[in-house]
């Protein structure tokens, strides 16, 4: 059976997925899906689960890490505009998983919705932000979720309602292999207000984080009432280099790879950051990126 008759073209064979990733490291997938609807995405789905070949989802890349050597199965990228967009209804904001996360504050800020103008310039996709519970300044994106649209393995389209979904830090219940979109709602506060409490926000994060030309991610989760940036800056490991990988001066939870450095580079970085963290504070950090 030719897994990709008929889709040829939303599918690509052993497209690079480097492109598609913040580290900018990786090998190719077999399969690569650029769905533009809904329809063509269940077929895909449901195509290569009866193959029992593996399906992944990758949407802006922010937060993971893909193997030098690439990966099996199929890789879909939601880009389309059939599943990025935005509804406002009264005090509620409907959003698909391909949305920009910058995108949805904004829109959130203009609309007077108080909450989203706290995770100013943080990347990633609302469909990211909803499986990791993305948070901020003591808010989190699961506290607004009225209800989200999934997709299972077999490609059934089920909607999830606020009290059957659970949400804690930087975990969601949301299990399902596709996230298509989310129903939020929040609080109404002046746009004029909002948008000044954004931009000082965005101000204070982008002079801490790699610059847009770096090729970085954020490495480990924050453990209690301490942020896994101090930690590492207290083991002294700030600006360590390691071969094609270092920890960034300015918030040392980022690590910045060089343009030729591989998945192994990265791990090797952050076994050390584990090790030495362990050692000198007696804490163990957990890993927050994820790794195919």
């Amino acid at each position: 059976m030719n897994s990709i008759a008929g889709l040829e073209h939303i599918v690509r064979e052993n497209e690079p997925l480097a492109p598609y990733t913040r580290l900018k490291i990786g090998g190719h997938a077999e399969y690569f899906a650029e769905p533009t609807n809904l329809g063509e995405l269940t077929e895909l789905v449901k195509r290569f689960s009866e193959m029992e070949k593996p399906v992944r989802l990758i949407g802006s890349g922010s937060n993971l890490l893909v193997p030098s050597q690439g990966v099996e199965g199929l890789v879909i990228h939601l880009s389309a505009p059939d599943f990025a967009k935005i509804e406002i209804k009264e005090n509620r904001l409907i959003a698909g998983a391909g949305t920009k996360l910058a995108h949805f504050v904004s829109t959130a800020v203009r609309e007077g919705f108080s909450g989203p103008e706290q995770m100013a310039g943080l990347p990633g996709t609302i469909g990211g932000a909803l499986r990791n519970n993305t948070g901020a300044h003591g808010v989190d994106i699961g506290s607004w979720v009225q209800s989200a649209q999934v997709m299972t393995r077999a490609g059934e389209v089920l909607k999830r309602e606020k009290d059957t979904l659970s949400f804690s830090y930087r975990q969601s219940s949301l299990s399902e292999l596709v996230i298509l979109s989310a129903e939020f709602a929040f609080e109404k506060e002046p746009s004029e207000t909002l948008t000044k409490r954004m931009q000082k926000t965005w101000i204070v994060r982008r002079a801490k984080q790699p610059g847009i030309d770096q090729f970085a991610a954020y490495m480990f989760e924050d453990l209690g009432g301490e942020s896994a940036s101090d930690l590492i800056d207290q083991a002294g490991l700030k600006g360590l280099q390691v071969d094609k990988v270092k920890v960034l001066d300015t918030d040392p939870n980022f690590f910045v790879a060089e343009p030729d450095a591989t998945s192994q580079n990265v791990i090797e970085m952050i076994d050390k950051v584990k090790k030495e963290v362990s050692q000198k504070l007696d804490v163990e950090l957990k890993t927050a990126i994820q790794i195919w």
